[in-house]
């Protein structure tokens, strides 16, 4: 009775916890960053083509969010493990809204403009003595906050933990698992797409290299850590199986052995 109180109390702190960082990372959304000056000779560097995203943010939510639940959930259908999804769940979400807050929190501090904002910052090529930007608000506040990059830091903390959570299912690392390419290849294949997204960001002319390659890594960094929280060492043997999972066998003396055989279908 108690230890289900506990339980409840728990998922019930770790919801509002990802709530206020969702509310946190809206709120920073709207603040203004750090108005970095721009010398008159150095606009040349900014003169990139003002061009929409090739990976609008219409499609980037699906893709983050959709594909990794879907794959919790298909794990789940096969295994009726509601602890593994439980942890999951909570670790991807906590992924999200911890990347959220620490990428906006460098963006407005570094203030750095995007290869474009030249066009964002005077729409009609016209640029004024008193560099004061006439192009459209919102646009223009956007344009001060490419370092670094949301876009790559969110791929990669999203299919980077989802890559992780692959690799600990089909025990990659493991006797068990390693020198199946297959199974690297699957386990491989989020990871590609946060890079491909990533790599786009400097095609649309949205983000300098150095932007995406650091927000690749903060999410990469936030991926694991998140991981981590909820789930053992890729090279543990029983990296298959949530911390929760663990504990419970432990606690309950279960046969692990029937348990390995429920995850076998991956």
């Amino acid at each position: 009775m108690l230890r289900n109180i506990k339980s409840k109390i728990y998922i019930w702190i770790e919801i509002i916890i990802r709530l206020a960082l969702f509310v946190a990372f809206l709120k920073l959304e709207t603040l203004e960053p750090f108005q970095r000056k721009i010398l008159a000779d150095d606009l040349w560097n900014y003169r990139y083509p003002n061009k929409k995203s090739y990976v609008p943010v219409t499609l980037l939510w699906p893709i983050l969010t959709l594909i990794p639940t879907f794959v919790f959930i298909l794990n789940y259908i096969f295994t009726r493990h509601s602890k593994d999804l439980k942890a999951a769940m909570l670790g991807h979400t906590l992924a999200f809204g911890l990347n959220g807050v620490l990428v906006d929190i460098i963006k407005l501090t570094v203030g750095r403009p995007r290869p474009d904002f030249f066009e964002r910052c005077w729409p009609d090529g016209i640029m004024n003595s008193e560099m004061i930007c006439t192009g459209e608000y919102w646009s223009v506040l956007d344009g001060r906050k490419s370092f670094p990059s949301g876009h790559s830091s969110f791929s990669f903390a999203s299919l980077g933990f989802l890559t992780f959570y692959l690799i600990g299912k089909l025990k990659i690392f493991s006797d068990e698992g390693r020198g199946n390419s297959l199974k690297l290849i699957i386990s491989f294949f989020p990871f590609i797409v946060a890079m491909l997204i990533a790599i786009s960001r400097t095609c649309d002319y949205h983000h300098w290299k150095e932007d995406v390659v650091v927000g690749s890594l903060i999410g990469i960094l936030i991926a694991y850590l998140c991981y981590r929280q909820f789930f053992p060492p890729l090279a543990s043997k029983k990296s298959n199986l949530c911390y929760e999972m663990l504990y419970h066998l432990s606690a309950t003396n279960d046969s692990n052995d029937l348990l390995e055989k429920d995850i076998k279908w991956i």
